[in-house]
């Protein structure tokens, strides 16, 4: 009994510090939003690397921009970049995964060659190329990385399609006549969210991860864009003078990372659903 007690106050306290983080993110956002007065683009040379202070709570950067303003606006702009890219992986990953672990045949083989091409190289190496090729720039970069992330969740759906497809109720649903897509949409769908919930939330770190990388290395967010990775890449000469520059957009990268695993390891607690999925 006290087993079960505890268990139960680990995934209440886990809930409750997810849905806190989330609502205090929800409120800086609507901050940035709403309330600072600064210009995240507005040059001021007049006001360079000034410490922080009452007007710059964490100072101006080498354009006399106001730091915590850029940060937050940054915040948006990593994460929301983040979500999109991730939220597209999935509307694409997902039917391709079903409709090839459900009918099988050829579409399944030529669904495999396609994926075995884009698991041949580790994401990262894949999404540089792509992004060299297509040139700098968000858009390009967030093309690139839905281009890759895709297959992961398509091979993932496939895999418990193929797996499911096997069981008798859907066999009892075909003799009942029903449609492939009713079968899909009905029976199958309901057993791939838990696993698409838990791949997607580990996998928004990464891809928050990947997109404050190539930003850094001018693959991405271009001047004046308040992104996380752009500050650093802005504030890499000035790290021997003024190292707070380099090490506020770095903790917040850290930070919105460590609470996505979190996210993850709830979801996976809460679905059941084997570590496998990370992988």
């Amino acid at each position: 009994m006290e087993l079960v007690m505890n268990e139960r106050f680990k995934r209440n306290g886990k809930k409750a510090f997810i849905f806190t983080v989330l609502a205090l993110g929800l409120a800086v956002a609507a901050y940035a939003f709403l309330f600072l007065k600064h210009d995240p683009a507005l040059v001021n040379l007049g006001e360079r690397l000034l410490p922080a202070s009452g007007k710059h709570p964490l100072g101006t950067d080498h354009l006399g921009r106001d730091v915590l303003t850029r940060l937050l606006l940054g915040s948006q702009l990593t994460v929301g970049y983040g979500l999109l890219a991730l939220f597209a992986a999935v509307i694409i990953g997902v039917p391709f995964g079903l409709i090839a672990g459900f009918k099988g045949g050829v579409i399944d083989r030529i669904f495999m060659r396609v994926a075995d091409s884009f698991l041949a190289f580790p994401d990262t190496i894949v999404a540089i190329v792509l992004s060299g090729l297509l040139g700098p720039g968000i858009e390009n970069l967030l093309l690139a990385i839905v281009v890759v992330k895709w297959v992961n969740y398509a091979r993932l759906v496939r895999s418990t399609v193929i797996t499911e497809r096997q069981k008798d109720y859907v066999t009892m649903t075909k003799i009942n006549g029903l449609s492939s897509f009713r079968i899909m949409k009905k029976h199958l769908f309901p057993h791939i969210i838990g696993n698409v919930l838990v791949l997607a939330s580990l996998d928004l770190g990464k891809i928050i991860l990947l997109i404050s990388s190539l930003s850094y290395i001018g693959l991405g967010a271009q001047p004046p864009a308040a992104e996380w990775g752009a500050m650093l890449n802005d504030a890499r000469p000035y790290f021997q003078t003024n190292q707070s520059l380099m090490i506020y957009p770095g903790l917040a990268i850290m930070g919105v990372v460590f609470l996505t695993n979190i996210l993850g390891d709830y979801f996976r607690d809460a679905f059941d659903v084997n570590k496998k999925v990370e992988s």
